[in-house]
């Protein structure tokens, strides 16, 4: 009996033979054979300065964000940071959601920390809040870039007493909000004895070695975060 015959025998059967699946329609294009479309990178920003101090930043009269803390200026603009300090690199700290009951219901709003270090000696802590969460984002990094101060590292411990720049020179102590940080120099080794979020934060601003003494709510990053770059500040002023 031939094939035809036996296939007409069996009830529910139809006269083709089985489906073959994964091979695709036939004369059809495979997916791996697809011409894939090129990836868009996001294009840079040409920043053009539109304050004196931009402008003399952009010709290169000033070369150096130390001199432009010792001659009093204002920095307004965040591209003069990124001008001076190429090698900056930014970094979401923290995220939180406001929730706030108006006359027209319940209103939510993002709030973000970002912390702008280059890890030699440079840190900046802003803040932003909107709508959208990426937007609450972007202003907190503007602002981050507008508050970055310069650092004196060095090694103020007893224990080292090395030529490096590893730790700070003497203890500082900062306060911000209801949280008091205190940073004790370290000797080299020894590695930063401090939180997850508050270890970053110094990682960032360049040191490497210090011990570290918090009171207060030190959850609340807002007043952490300030504490960190006042304690930080005073290496500088101080120094």
């Amino acid at each position: 009996m031939s094939q035809a015959a036996q296939s007409k025998g069996k009830p529910g059967q139809r006269g083709r033979g089985p489906p073959i699946y994964g091979s695709g329609p036939p004369g059809g294009v495979k997916g791996g054979d697809r011409p894939r479309r090129p990836r868009r990178e996001p294009e840079e920003e040409v920043w053009v300065p539109k304050t004196i101090l931009g402008q003399k930043v952009a010709s290169g009269e000033i070369s150096s964000l130390e001199e432009i803390i010792e001659l009093g200026l204002r920095i307004q603009e965040s591209g003069i940071i990124k001008k001076l300090l190429p090698d900056l690199k930014s970094e979401v700290v923290d995220v939180g959601i406001i929730q706030k009951m108006t006359s027209n219901g319940q209103s939510t709003r993002f709030k973000a920390i970002v912390a702008a270090g280059n890890e030699n000696g440079y840190l900046g802590i802003g803040q932003g809040k909107s709508k959208q969460m990426r937007i609450a984002i972007e202003k907190a990094t503007s602002q981050a870039y507008l508050n970055v101060n310069p650092i004196k590292l060095g090694c103020g411990s007893w224990e080292c007493r090395c030529d490096q720049k590893h730790s700070v020179p003497f203890k500082v102590k900062g306060k911000g909000g209801s949280v008091t940080i205190e940073i004790i120099p370290a000797p080299r080794g020894l590695g930063l004895v401090a939180g997850g979020k508050i270890k970053r934060l110094l990682e960032l601003a360049g040191l490497k070695d210090a011990w570290t003494t918090a009171k207060g709510s030190t959850p609340t990053m807002n007043s952490t975060s300030k504490a960190i770059l006042d304690c930080l500040r005073q290496t500088f002023s101080q120094g």
